[in-house]
């Protein structure tokens, strides 16, 4: 049983750690603040999700036409403290919707999306703000 009790806690561990940024750190490189970081890879494993190529999201952006190339491309995705991003699967801001509050989303495979699907390579316009 001793084993087991030192085992847990580097378990949890194990599973805070990975390439997504924390919430609080979100930053252009000039050092902005940035509303949301999306990104186009994840993986079944926690420490090599938010991967890959990225979008940065400024706040106030209202994008009904996700940029030439992340057309239900996102896999997984951070949201800066006292920001909130909606979704939409479809362009011009059309079909299912999803909010999602400050935090990180490290596989968007596991958020549900209607009844059968989820929104995983599922986003193709957003809408970004934060409160001050």
């Amino acid at each position: 049983m001793r084993s087991l009790s030192l085992f847990f806690p580097l378990l949890l561990v194990s599973l805070s750690w990975g390439l997504c940024p924390q919430p609080a750190d979100l930053k252009d490189t000039y050092g902005n603040k940035i509303c949301a970081r999306l990104f186009e890879d994840s993986s079944v494993y926690y420490d090599e999700c938010c991967g890959g190529s990225y979008l940065d999201v400024v706040p106030g952006a209202d994008v009904p036409y996700i940029p030439l190339g992340w057309n239900n491309r996102i896999s997984s995705l951070v949201i800066a403290p006292r920001c909130e991003l909606t979704v939409w699967s479809r362009k011009p801001k059309e079909g299912s919707t999803k909010k999602f509050t400050s935090g990180v989303q490290a596989r968007l495979s596991e958020v549900k999306k209607g009844l059968f699907g989820d929104w995983n390579d599922s986003i193709s316009s957003y809408y970004c703000k934060c409160n001050a």
